[in-house]
């Protein structure tokens, strides 16, 4: 009871207001000062950076681009290290890749920013920086961090040589006007042959040998150089801070406890804590509760200026109010809206389902807040017979495909079904009826259950890529063989030096999206690298294929498919679902048909009881009358039978096969 007391009157004295004499009113264990009385967020606490003594002209914004495993993440890492951002510890690997699924894969999935203080020649530089993904279903993350920068880093593996992404990558900084600083890395390897990437460099972008700079990013060799030629090469920012507040909004994350946290560039003017602002895309208006930089870690500050590059809290509770590419400015001083984002264009659709339905609406939260990280996951509504209510998702690739699961699975702890992956369509409409219904000639088709009828179709379209593969020219042989094989069309073919060959091949989206990397992998023994940009839409002999369950068709397992192809798909989607569905006491003819015609059957036997047991010896005629009459019943329990698939069998058969 006397305990009690005391802690009532102990949290009473906390209460109050603390006399400027009496700072003694917290017990020993607390610190001191106004902290102790503070909830510890994580920018919480720390001491606020005062930003006006970096004007736009000290200010550089660049981002680090490369093909896969040149070693971005680790020049950061130096870069971080150099500067005094981060200490120097043996632990410091890919200190910027925060998600789980990028330590586990060692790949880059997110764009990650951080700025770091340097000091050149008396002079104190901002320098922000940006670390991409060097993959090319994530070749959005990059173009989006290039709109935020004025030049780039692009590394090429002293070893390897210039690969299928770098060439895409150039052209991404080429495109946006960007200064370009090439970087050599991994000099220290036994194989690196820093001259012949130079010659690459030179013959494939233009750029003469005398600028690159040669770096071992692992040991930090010649590091200090390229923080040099950043300052001296990337111009600064063109804004003004007289100028009405412009803000990008370029990247954005959930947190539970602050709402959304969104990563801003400034193209004008400055803002801070208190001030009223707009949002251009949603028209709703914020008060501005926190602004700060990332070093990499979240370091408040008490303005931001124009030409910085940092992140903004401002109580946005819900996931749809922070849209990337959507403009900020201030309520009273409204400008003109930034261009944006060009919204990202899915390759590849799925279906996601949750694995009990209950799950549903928790399912349906962990996809808004993932999609506001991600957003270039476009999200459907869609529902199945077999599965439930679920979703549609478009997305960039493959690889994209299953790390956004892989993410579901550890930040939100969601278990899903994800069924085939299938490309979209189009088709030319020549019913009057089916215009009128739809409202346009064109039609997109992401469900196979869409397709519509050949005779009201004039045209069936099927997308298309320009795939880029970098490979020695021991291989070429085989790779144009597997080109050949998947319907593409060879448009160039370059020798980038006496051993490296690039090729260009026009190919339906459709061949490459599943195993097409994984068979380019293997007959190349991992050397060779691909990479692809949209190229539009051509002309296919398109087909819609059933499957049929004793003459029922199954509509989830339905597919669309190029003509060719379709005995061989037929005849594996068969034999899949003869392994999948268990047997029943009647048999079940499995069969995939094009329209009226079949093109592939498995059977499944019939459970049968063994009639004739009981006959030992005796007439030929009374074994035929028994298994006659079991024939007879077999036959009648096949009509009136209903062949219930089960959820497990249509998951395994959706599911895409890595054995395949």
């Amino acid at each position: 009871m006397a305990l009690a007391g005391r802690t009532a009157a102990w949290w009473a004295r906390l209460r109050s207001p603390c006399p400027a004499a009496a700072p003694l009113c917290l017990p020993s264990w607390l610190p001191a000062g106004p902290v102790a009385c503070e909830r510890l967020y994580s920018s919480r606490g720390k001491e606020k950076l005062d930003m006006l003594m970096y004007p736009v002209e000290s200010i550089r914004n660049f981002s680090i681009i490369a093909h896969v495993d040149h070693g971005k993440s680790t020049l950061a890492d130096r870069l971080l290290e150099i500067t005094g951002t981060i200490a120097k510890t043996d632990r410091n690997k890919q200190v910027l890749d925060k998600l789980q699924v990028e330590r586990e894969r060692g790949i880059t999935v997110k764009a990650q920013s951080a700025s770091i203080f340097y000091n050149h020649e008396g002079v104190n530089y901002l320098l922000n920086l940006i670390d991409t993904p060097g993959h090319v279903d994530f070749s959005y993350e990059v173009s989006r961090s290039l709109s935020a920068c004025q030049g780039v880093i692009l590394v090429v593996d002293a070893n390897e040589g210039i690969q299928a992404q770098t060439v895409a990558n150039f052209y991404l900084a080429f495109e946006a006007q960007l200064a370009i600083i090439p970087v050599i890395n991994k000099i220290d390897l036994k194989n690196a042959d820093p001259e012949r990437v130079e010659k690459q460099i030179e013959k494939l972008f233009d750029i003469p040998i005398d600028e690159c700079v040669r770096i071992s990013a692992k040991q930090g060799t010649n590091v200090e150089k390229v923080l040099q030629k950043v300052i001296e090469k990337i111009p600064p920012p063109q804004c003004n801070t007289a100028d009405p507040l412009k803000a990008l909004v370029f990247d954005s994350t959930f947190d539970h406890y602050r709402g959304v946290i969104a990563n801003i560039a400034l193209f004008g003017g400055e803002i801070e804590k208190g001030h009223k602002i707009v949002s251009a895309h949603t028209k709703k208006r914020y008060e501005v509760n926190e602004v700060g930089i990332l070093t990499p870690n979240e370091q408040p500050t008490h303005k931001l200026y124009a030409g910085q590059v940092g992140y903004l809290i401002a109580g946005m509770k819900e996931v749809t109010e922070a849209q990337i590419g959507d403009t900020l400015f201030l309520c009273k001083q409204p400008v003109e809206p930034l261009p944006g984002f060009k919204s990202a264009k899915p390759m590849v659709f799925a279906g996601m389902y949750p694995v009990d339905q209950t799950e549903y609406n928790n399912l349906k939260s962990a996809l808004e807040r993932l999609t506001l990280n991600d957003s270039s996951v476009t999200v459907h509504r869609d529902s199945s017979l077999a599965l439930g209510a679920g979703w549609r998702l478009g997305f960039l690739g493959l690889l994209h495909m299953e790390v956004f699961n892989q993410r579901l699975e550890q930040e939100y702890n969601m278990s899903v079904i994800l069924t085939a992956p299938t490309v979209p369509y189009k088709a030319i409409l020549s019913s009057a009826k089916l215009i009128k219904e739809y409202g346009k000639a064109e039609i997109t088709i992401i469900n196979p259950a869409q397709f519509p009828d050949k005779l009201s179709v004039s045209e069936y379209l099927e997308p298309t890529v320009l795939g880029t593969i970098v490979t020695p020219h021991e291989y070429i042989g085989k790779i144009i063989a597997l080109c050949q094989d998947r319907r593409a069309v060879q448009k160039d073919m370059l020798y980038i030096d006496e051993r490296r060959v690039m090729l260009k091949y026009l190919f339906p989206l459709n061949e490459i999206v599943v195993d097409f990397y994984d068979a380019l992998k293997s007959l190349s023994s991992g050397y060779a690298s691909f990479d692809y940009e949209d190229a539009g839409y051509q002309a296919a002999d398109l087909i819609k294929m059933d499957i049929l369950l004793n003459g029922n068709p199954v509509e989830e397992l339905s597919t669309i498919i190029h003509n060719d192809k379709a005995y061989a798909t037929g005849k594996f989607l068969c034999e899949r679902l003869k392994d999948a569905i268990p047997r029943q006491l009647f048999e079940i003819a499995i069969q995939a048909a094009i329209g009226k015609k079949i093109i592939a059957r498995e059977t499944l036997k019939a459970y049968r009881k063994n009639v004739v047991a009981k006959c030992y010896g005796g007439d030929i005629t009374r074994r035929m009358k028994l298994l006659k009459r079991q024939a007879e019943g077999k036959k009648l329990m096949r009509k009136i039978g209903n062949v219930e698939v089960p959820r497990d069998a249509f998951i395994r058969v959706l599911k895409r096969q890595t054995d395949k």
